[in-house]
C-alpha cells in the first residue's frame, strides 16, 4: 500500500463517526424526489463547515460543490455525483434510526451514497492535492421518471461547471463488501414504460359475434409483443418486455367491455435496441387493433437512458479502485443489469464511469444483504470508507499535482 493511499484511508476512518451519524440520521429522515430538503440542508451544513464553496437550488433541491486544488493550470475538472431521494417503501429494520417517516424509506441507499461523497468533500478541502477543480454534485430525484440528472443539465450545469470526466457509485448488496465492478459500454439499462388503451364494442358475453372485443385484441397484442425480443433481436443485444398489467371488464361474467388498457416496461442496454422495440410495439398494437376492428392508443414515456461507461474511464477507475481493494477484487466484465439509474443521462454529455461497490456480510440475516427497494434493507456504513478514499483518489490521479 503506498503512503498516499495510507493516509486516505486513516482520514477514513478517523471521519467514520461523523460521516455515518451524518448516513444515520439521512436514513431516519428520508424523502422522495424534489423534496429532500433534510439530506440537502444537512449537506450544506458540513459544507459551511469545511469551509467548502457551493450553490444550492439546482434541481430544486440539489447542490453542486466547487474544490479548488493546490493548482488548477491545468484546467481540468473531474464530477463525482451521489444521489439524495428515498422511495415510498415502509421500513421494516427496526435499527436504531429507523425511517421516522411512514411509507417512506432509503431502501437503495441514496443517504450512504451521500455520506460518502461528504466524506470525500472532507478530504478533498483540508488537503487540495490536486490541479484543477473537483465538482461534487448532490443530485436529487434518481428514482423518478422526471430525472434530477437530466434536469440539472436542462438548468445548464454543464455550462456553470464544465467537467471533463464524471463518476458515479452503487452499493450492491449482490457482491460481499471489499469488491468492486464495472464494465464498458452499456452497464445499467434503459427505462420505458408503455401504455396501450384499446377500444372495441362491448355487448352480451353469450354474443361476441356481435362485439369487437378488447380483451381479445389484447391477448393478441401482447402476445406478438413477447416474441420482439426473441424472434427480432440478436441474442448479443440484451431486451427486456414485461407486460405488467391489464385492466379490463365490468366485474360480469356475461359482459364483454368495451375498452381495455395495459402498460408495462422495456428495458436494453443501447439506444438502437430501445428505439426498435418501442417501434415494434407501436406498430404491433396498431396493426392488431385493426385486424380485429379495434383502435389502439399506444403511450410511452421514457425515464432513463441506458447508463453507457466509457471504456477509458472504465480502465482508469478500476485501476483506483484495485489500488484501494486489490487487484482480486475488482471485477470489470460484470454482467449488466436491466435496473436503470439516470447517471446515464451524465454519461450522454461527459466521458465517465459508474461502479458497484459491495456490501454484503457473512452473515446472511444482515440487513445490508438485503436486496435494494427491499423494506429490510440498509446501507452499510463500512462502505462510507471504501467509497470516499474511491472519489478522492480518482481526483489525485485523474489532476496530478
Amino acid at each position: 500500500m503506498s503512503r498516499q493511499i495510507e493516509i486516505v484511508k486513516n482520514f477514513m476512518e478517523e471521519s467514520f463517526d461523523e460521516l455515518s451519524t451524518c448516513r444515520r440520521e439521512m436514513h431516519a429522515n428520508p424523502q422522495t424526489a424534489y423534496e429532500e430538503t433534510f439530506s440537502s440542508n444537512l449537506v450544506a451544513g458540513k459544507l459551511d463547515e469545511w469551509g467548502i464553496q457551493y450553490e444550492r437550488g439546482w434541481a430544486k433541491t440539489g447542490i453542486i460543490a466547487t474544490i479548488e486544488g493546490k493548482r488548477n493550470d491545468s484546467k481540468k475538472s473531474i464530477g463525482l455525483r451521489a444521489d439524495l431521494d428515498a422511495l415510498d417503501i415502509t421500513e421494516s429494520t427496526n435499527l436504531p434510526y429507523v425511517s421516522r417517516e411512514q411509507g417512506k424509506m432509503h431502501a437503495c441507499g441514496h443517504d450512504g451514497h451521500t455520506a460518502t461523497l461528504l466524506g470525500a468533500a472532507k478530504y478533498l478541502a483540508s488537503t487540495r492535492n490536486f490541479n484543477g477543480k473537483a465538482i461534487l454534485i448532490f443530485q436529487p430525484a434518481e428514482e423518478v421518471a422526471d430525472s434530477g440528472a437530466a434536469r440539472m443539465i436542462e438548468e445548464g450545469i454543464l455550462n456553470r461547471y464544465p467537467m471533463d470526466m464524471i463518476y458515479g457509485i452503487h452499493n450492491w448488496p449482490e457482491l460481499p463488501l471489499g469488491h468492486a465492478a464495472t464494465r464498458a459500454g452499456g452497464m445499467l439499462a434503459s427505462v420505458d414504460r408503455f401504455e396501450v388503451s384499446i377500444s372495441g364494442r362491448g355487448g352480451h358475453g353469450a354474443m361476441p359475434h356481435q362485439t369487437i372485443d378488447p380483451i381479445m385484441t389484447a391477448i393478441h397484442m401482447i402476445s406478438q409483443i413477447q416474441t420482439i425480443v426473441s424472434r427480432e433481436l440478436s441474442a448479443l443485444r440484451p431486451a427486456v418486455i414485461s407486460v405488467t398489467n391489464l385492466h379490463g371488464g365490468t366485474g360480469a361474467a356475461s359482459v364483454i367491455p368495451e375498452k381495455t388498457h395495459f402498460f408495462g416496461t422495456v428495458r436494453t442496454l443501447n439506444t438502437k435496441t430501445r428505439e426498435h422495440i418501442l417501434g415494434r410495439i407501436k406498430e404491433i398494437c396498431q396493426s392488431v387493433a385493426a385486424g380485429q376492428g379495434a383502435t389502439a392508443v399506444c403511450t410511452f414515456i421514457k425515464e432513463n437512458v441506458p447508463t453507457v461507461n466509457d471504456a477509458q474511464a472504465v480502465q482508469f477507475s478500476s485501476a483506483i479502485a484495485a489500488e484501494l481493494l486489490g487487484k482480486q477484487n475488482v471485477t470489470t466484465d460484470c454482467e449488466p443489469c436491466m435496473g436503470g439509474e439516470d447517471f446515464g443521462v451524465f454519461l450522454q454529455h461527459i466521458p465517465g464511469a459508474f461502479m458497484f461497490f459491495g456490501q454484503a456480510m457473512p452473515d446472511s440475516q444482515n440487513p445490508c444483504n438485503r436486496p435494494l427497494h427491499n423494506g429490510g434493507y440498509d446501507f452499510n456504513d463500512e462502505l462510507i470508507k471504501i467509497g470516499a478514499a474511491y472519489f478522492v483518489r480518482l481526483v489525485e490521479n485523474a489532476l496530478p499535482i
